[in-house]
């Protein structure tokens, strides 16, 4: 039997006039708990609220200076919400809504809780998933929330909460910039520990209205922080302020997160030599320790030049960390000495200097944010990386997924899975390997065993392009990127020498060109791959696998990481006996698309297939094969399904498998997909009446798209069965 709606999502002019027709809402004339979306679609604006008395929320808003302009309310209702629930849903909306890129939000919230209580898991949640397919069938947002959880507009974005530690740096680095005893504050901490979010999250603080200003995750911090931002405005009623970004990949993703956040703009995510046009009062600096010098600048060298003319600087003496305390009246570093990759990044004196100033503040950073396996792993890497551990001597990672491949194929092909899976699992390799496909794409760069792989075809942005999956990135396409998963190939420039007990490097198959021109020592190379690697890493949130070229690094790495070992296959006990409707349903031999409707079929009964023996068969039951890549991410390519006749009802976010009744070129066959089915419905003096339906694909492919039925051809399309599990 379907299950009832548990939310309801009812739209309305947002006006003087249109109250009327709220207070029809019982949700709303009955002060019920309610969440709330205000909206002008056409000006890409909105405001997410929750309120116990919408009628007079509603009414105060449109006295708002902003919140009047916006044309449209959703009120988001449900007998099942109580004020918890109304928080989080508020909150988790701001979130993704914000990341989703359909509006850009008036909110002023900060930090949004992220707290539990009673059901949270088992009903809202899920209660959230269908406000959010209503909101993406009413046009209020675009992506699904498996697609924004990847995104990296979401992982930067300013409303996620900020932990204890985060909350309190914040404080410091706020009493900080008020302080004129100091000019320069150096943010240091290793990667993951959240320096991004950090600085994204200050720049919101100060830009956001302090009348819209909402502070609720900070509890006992809340009052300090007030009083410190409106010193701070007092101060600096319009701040000229700048977030550099020494990376042109990171700082595109940078200026998407301001894109969409009220108060923020692209333009304030600036390149270093943007600093030579003009001063500023507050410039934050991430991944500072990517700032450069003139060593092995490229195409950069006559913009590097420039700027130090610009600013009266000697181009040779000078590094890019010179720009900025020159240029910055306060100056905040957010720095991590072992993610320094080339002899092009500033030297570690320049910002030793800046820490041994009078004028300068250290902070330090350590909870580790993206590795799930915690700090524990970030150090771990640390000594395996410099022959620190003892003999045999391995990290207990817990549910992280750390492991090291003997053979490079299946390392390829549990990446591949992940992707599929997951999302957002990548290849990374060392720079060992020249990038012949970048003139010849039908090359392949990376060769190991029966193995062939390609370089990363651009540089921005390379993890979120289509096709990244099949593709290898390197050290400058993934550093700042969380991945879910990373398959870390160590190339053939780093091997281990047995009788000495330590990691060499072959200069020879190094071929960064610019990673090792202008370098003062071998050792110093040996330092930049060290970090490399380090880097690297540490990318995957849930998990790392690895894979050495050289078989004496591979026996050193095997001491310390647990072997991947393949899935062996099971012998089968003897199949039972097939018994109709005891053990078993039929087979039709249709071949439902996943994809787009299949070719016309003429569909009979085959045979009958055994189904599990926790299953039930009915009479209602049926299989089929399902064929293609749009239901990827739930049934795979060629699988056979278990499926339900349909018997009416509420059919929103269930998968089904749909027929096409209009015969086509006199052929009087018949076309089958499977779908995530979604539909709209209007309320007539004949009941209710579909609008429109859509038939959504869930793959991990963004090529397909989704097929709309509306008014004038749903009576061709005929839902035919329910989805109930793989067989």
């Amino acid at each position: 039997m379907s299950q009832p709606h548990r939310v309801e999502v009812n739209q309305y002019l947002f006006s003087n006039l249109a109250l009327a027709e709220i207070r029809s809402n019982a949700y709303a004339a009955g002060n019920w708990p309610l969440v709330y979306i205000l909206s002008h679609k056409a000006k890409r604006r909105a405001y997410v609220g929750e309120t116990t008395n919408a009628l007079n929320r509603l009414n105060t808003h449109l006295l708002h200076e902003h919140k009047k302009l916006l044309n449209t309310a959703h009120l988001i209702s449900s007998s099942h919400f109580n004020k918890s629930a109304t928080l989080d849903i508020e909150s988790t909306l701001i979130k993704y809504m914000a990341a989703d890129g359909c509006f850009e939000l008036l909110n002023g919230n900060l930090g949004l809780t992220d707290h539990n209580y009673y059901q949270k898991d088992e009903v809202y949640s899920q209660i959230f998933r269908e406000v959010w397919d209503k909101l993406r069938g009413q046009g209020i947002a675009k992506h699904s929330l498996e697609s924004i959880d990847n995104s990296d507009v979401f992982k930067y974005s300013p409303y996620k909460a900020l932990s204890f530690e985060q909350r309190q740096s914040l404080i410091e680095i706020m009493r900080a910039l008020l302080d004129d005893n100091f000019r320069h504050l150096l943010v240091q901490g290793g990667a993951g520990t959240g320096k991004s979010v950090l600085a994204i999250f200050l720049f919101k603080l100060i830009h956001t209205d302090q009348a819209e200003l909402n502070l609720q995750e900070f509890s006992e911090e809340e009052n300090e922080l007030r009083t410190l931002l409106t010193q701070f405005k007092q101060r600096y009623p319009n701040p000229r302020m700048a977030l550099v970004v020494p990376m042109a990949s990171f700082r595109t993703t940078l200026k998407r997160a301001f894109k969409n956040v009220a108060g923020l703009h692209p333009d304030m995510v600036i390149n270093p030599s943007q600093l030579a046009q003009k001063e500023y009062d507050i410039v934050l600096v991430d991944e500072s320790h990517r700032l450069r010098q003139r060593v092995n600048l490229g195409s950069y060298y006559k913009h590097f030049d420039q700027a130090c003319a610009a600013l009266g600087l000697d181009k040779h003496t000078c590094s890019e960390v010179d720009w900025v305390t020159q240029q910055a009246k306060k100056a905040v570093f957010f720095y991590d000495p072992n993610q320094s990759i080339r002899p092009s990044d500033a030297n570690a004196a320049d910002f030793q200097k800046i820490k041994q100033s009078k004028d300068s503040r250290v902070m330090t950073l350590t909870s580790q944010y993206r590795v799930q396996a915690g700090q524990d792993y970030v150090d771990f890497i640390d000594r395996l990386l410099h022959i620190q551990l003892s003999d045999n001597e391995q990290l207990r990672a817990g549910k992280y997924e750390f492991l090291f491949f003997d053979n490079a194929a299946d390392l390829v092909r549990e990446i591949e899975q992940k992707n599929r899976q997951y999302g957002l699992a990548r290849l990374v390799a060392g720079y060992a390997w020249p990038w012949d496909s970048k003139k010849n794409p039908n090359l392949h760069d990376i060769e190991i065993d029966t193995v062939k792989l390609r370089w990363n075809r651009t540089n921005t942005d390379w993890i979120n392009t289509i096709g990244a999956e099949n593709e290898v990135g390197c050290i400058h396409t993934t550093q700042g990127y969380d991945l879910n998963y990373t398959g870390v190939i160590f190339g053939k420039e780093i091997r281990y020498d047995k009788a000495t007990n330590e990691i060499v490097i072959d200069e020879s198959n190094y071929l960064d060109r610019n990673g090792k021109h202008s370098k003062k020592t071998a050792t110093e190379l040996k330092q930049y791959i060290l970090n490399i690697y380090n880097t690297i890493m540490l990318r995957g949130i849930k998990g790392t696998y690895v894979y050495a070229c050289d078989p004496a690094l591979r026996d050193y790495l095997k001491q310390h990481i647990p072997s991947y070992r393949p899935t062996q296959p099971q012998e089968l006990p003897p199949a039972p006996t097939l018994v109709p409707w005891v053990n078993a349903v039929p087979l039709y031999d249709l071949q439902a698309a996943a994809g787009n409707f299949s070719e016309q079929q003429h569909v009979e009964q085959t045979q009958w297939v055994g189904v599990p023996q926790n299953v039930e068969p009915k009479k209602d039951m049926f299989a089929c094969r399902v064929v293609g890549e749009s239901m990827n991410m739930i049934i795979p390519n060629g699988s056979i399904c278990l499926f339900r006749q349909d018997s009416g009802g509420s059919r929103n976010g269930k998968i089904v498998l749909v027929e096409c009744l209009a015969p086509q070129d006199g052929d009087e066959g018949t076309q089958f997909t499977v779908k995530e089915y979604e539909s709209t419905k209007t309320h007539t003096e004949d009941g209710w009446v579909h609008n429109r339906i859509f038939l959504k694909p869930r793959s991990s492919d963004p090529s397909y798209e989704v097929i709309e039925l509306n008014a004038d051809n749903t009576y061709r399309y005929r839902v035919v069965g329910e989805f109930v599990m793989l067989l």
